[in-house]
């Protein structure tokens, strides 16, 4: 609970609103709105330099910076949930297929039963499966079906990127590109003794 009085806590209050001194001392003051700039300016630099005050402008700015990075803890989090729900998402969780033979009659010459064999899907109930890993479900004129959950790679590779898991290598190329060319600190010796460089300081 703070210490102050109620002007000096709206000074606090607006300056943590980002607020100069000088402004939240005129809305804390109202009486100081017709004085000197330079006058209100001695007055807000010597009250938020007192201890009770400092100390509760400290107190709110600490508060606020902890709120904005649990903020934005618990938005990458939120994240990385809904990537981690797409790339585990397995199919069997929103549908069941399998394939039936079905008979279509009998062999007009032989009397035999024709049997053909289709495939059969059956969608769970939209209420009871997870909608937000589903990126497409739909059934077009010509009667095909279709059925998408979004891409699980893509889910994956960002969370492995986020865990750091995955390192990007880079290939380097020399001239035109063609291969690097690299002279060892031997080679330029051996032109030294033969006269054709200077001698190359020793290595650490």
């Amino acid at each position: 609970m703070s210490n102050l009085t109620l002007k000096q806590e709206k000074f606090v209050q607006e300056l943590i609103k980002g607020k100069s001194q000088r402004e939240a001392y005129r809305i804390a003051y109202p009486k100081s709105l017709k004085w000197a700039d330079n006058t209100i300016d001695s007055r807000a630099s010597k009250l938020f330099n007192s201890y009770k005050v400092i100390t509760r402008y400290n107190e709110l700015r600490d508060r606020l910076v902890k709120e904005a990075e649990d903020e934005c803890i618990v938005s990458a989090k939120e994240v990385l949930l809904e990537l981690k729900k797409i790339g585990f998402a397995d199919i069997k969780n929103f549908l069941t297929f399998r394939t039936e033979k079905v008979s279509t009659g009998e062999d007009p010459e032989t009397g035999e039963p024709l049997n053909e064999y289709t495939q059969i899907i059956e969608l769970f109930d939209s209420d009871e499966v997870d909608g937000s890993v589903i990126q497409e479900v739909s059934l077009n004129a010509k009667g095909t079906f279709t059925f998408k959950l979004y891409d699980k790679l893509k889910a994956l590779d960002k969370i492995g990127q986020h865990l750091g898991m995955f390192k990007e290598l880079k290939e380097i190329t020399g001239k035109d590109g063609g291969p690097v060319e690299l002279k060892s600190w031997v080679d330029l010796v051996v032109k030294a003794h033969e006269g054709e460089a200077d001698p190359p300081e020793s290595p650490a």
